[in-house]
């Protein structure tokens, strides 16, 4: 699914965590739970990493994210800081790979 080596799903899945977590794992004591749902936020943000990679803007990464929560984990439509948390999310992914080398 990544094309890319130098992207790390560790820090991807802390971004992820500290900016958008759309149904809360970060919260849930059920530890195999959340590691399937972290398995899950990985798919998504391995694909904006590779999005990012690929040129797509910001805005355009932020609403696939937002496609991402209101359709496939049902949270119905996304809200103004719903947005911004997809944003801050594609943000701070395209700081870490710019800081890592990856869009080199």
């Amino acid at each position: 699914m990544n094309d890319h080596p130098a992207v790390d799903i560790h820090a991807l899945r802390q971004i992820g965590w500290d900016n958008w977590d759309p149904i809360g794992i970060r919260q849930i004591d059920d530890v195999a739970w959340r590691s399937t749902a972290a398995d899950e936020y990985d798919t998504y943000l391995f694909h904006v990493a590779n999005m990012i990679l690929g040129g797509t803007t910001s805005d355009e990464a932020a609403a696939y994210l937002d496609r991402i929560a209101s359709d496939n984990m049902a949270v119905g439509p996304v809200k103004e800081a719903g947005h911004h948390a997809s944003l801050r999310t594609v943000e701070a992914i395209s700081a870490y790979m710019l800081d890592n080398g990856s869009n080199s």
